[in-house]
């Protein structure tokens, strides 16, 4: 049993926070994929969390380079170096890990090869688009803040009447029910004009803003008389939602991250590399149950077909009645099949019919086909037979 003194230590999670008194053991399982602070907190309380062979009693620990963890027995390995995705969200999907209203989440309908993740920011159940997730919390918190400066990018459309003049009054920021939010840019995309001159009941809004509150864009144009019935986020800082398909997540490549994220990482921390392995993953937006809303089961989509080079297409099937294409005009009216006859047979040799003397037949089929087979000894009498 580990025990603690009430002088600070450097396992002891009151003593100073650096780097040689190591990172806490929550936070340390966390990094590593294992849970989330709050599930390793619970795996200590159970005594399922081993340091040094010694089962922990409490989560304020320090884990210093070159100790080793235990969760049931098993060794936890290093932690991974940092990793980003860009996920296009559905609406539809609650952006947490455990929902209490048991609605599906984004989480689970990320592909299962995916390690865990957390989202940087959030969308809520009826808005879509662009939703960063990656593996570092210390990461997402930093991109997060207001302080990093970046700009989170949405397209609206909203319902009511509005013009950029009422709209260009968000750039100085505006309070609605006692929250205070900051400098907004908000521009008209799109809006029709009545035979009156008035504008139309539908505008699409590009909105630019820093801080990224809850439901933040729908609140502050509903202050200004425009109900919001759909919303895209587009960007958030210099990451692009593009033509990313519904349901579909891509990784970031370590290249981007170095280039884009240096001032936020830690250096011990920094992927390497060029590539990211490829990620199995639907190419359409998974469908929900029938009859159940927003709170029915997510049904994967069938994939579809895909014939490589070599592989065998399937055959075209043509209608009887029909002509098929590429046929000659006028041949569907030979008969049912014509169309698809390389052309007339070749006459053979006329052959004098035996039931009636003087008549001639058609062309001659060949003597394979029209051989019959020859009786052995005569026919026997019987009902309906000549003896």
């Amino acid at each position: 049993m580990v025990e603690h003194s009430k002088d600070p230590s450097p396992r002891d999670d009151a003593g100073q926070d650096d780097a040689s008194s190591g990172e806490r053991v929550a936070k340390a399982l966390a990094r590593a994929g294992v849970a989330s602070r709050r599930d390793v907190e619970r795996l200590i309380e159970a005594g399922r969390v081993k340091l040094n062979g010694e089962v922990l009693t409490t989560p304020a620990v320090k884990v210093l380079p070159g100790d080793t963890l235990t969760v049931d027995g098993k060794a936890v390995g290093a932690a991974e170096p940092t990793r980003l995705w860009r996920y296009h969200k559905p609406t539809g999907l609650v952006t947490t890990h455990k929902d209490p209203h048991e609605r599906p989440t984004v989480f689970q309908a990320l592909p299962k090869a995916m390690p865990r993740v957390i989202s940087i920011g959030r969308l809520d159940l009826n808005s879509e688009g662009l939703l960063l997730l990656t593996n570092d919390g210390d990461l997402a918190r930093a991109l997060e803040l207001p302080s990093s400066g970046w700009v989170r990018r949405y397209r609206a459309r909203a319902r009511g009447r509005t013009d950029q003049a009422k709209l260009d009054t968000l750039k100085d920021g505006i309070t609605v029910e006692g929250v205070r939010y900051g400098p907004i840019e908000a521009r008209i995309d799109k809006m029709k004009e009545n035979p009156d001159g008035t504008s139309a009941a539908n505008v699409w809004i590009t909105v630019a803003l820093t801080e990224g509150k809850n439901r933040e864009v729908r609140r502050v144009l509903e202050a200004i008389g425009l109900t919001v019935n759909r919303l895209i986020r587009l960007s958030y800082g210099p990451f692009q939602l593009g033509v990313l398909g519904q349901g579909q997540v891509e990784e970031v490549g370590p290249r981007v991250i170095r280039e884009q994220l240096a001032q936020f990482i830690a250096a011990d921390k920094m992927p390497k590399g060029d590539h990211t392995p490829a990620l199995a993953q639907p190419s359409v937006q998974a469908r929900r149950t029938p009859g159940q809303g927003s709170g029915g089961a997510l049904i994967e989509p069938k994939a579809k077909a895909v014939y490589k080079t070599g592989w065998a297409k399937p055959k075209i099937k043509v209608s009887p009645h029909k002509p098929s294409k590429g046929a000659k005009p006028g041949a569907a009216k030979a008969g049912p099949k014509a169309h698809w006859e390389k052309g007339p047979a070749k006459p053979g040799p006329a052959v004098i019919s035996r039931d009636k003397p003087g008549q001639e037949r058609g062309p001659r089929r060949p003597d394979a086909a029209r051989a019959r087979p020859e009786r052995a000894g005569p026919l026997k009498s019987g009902k309906g037979r000549r003896s």
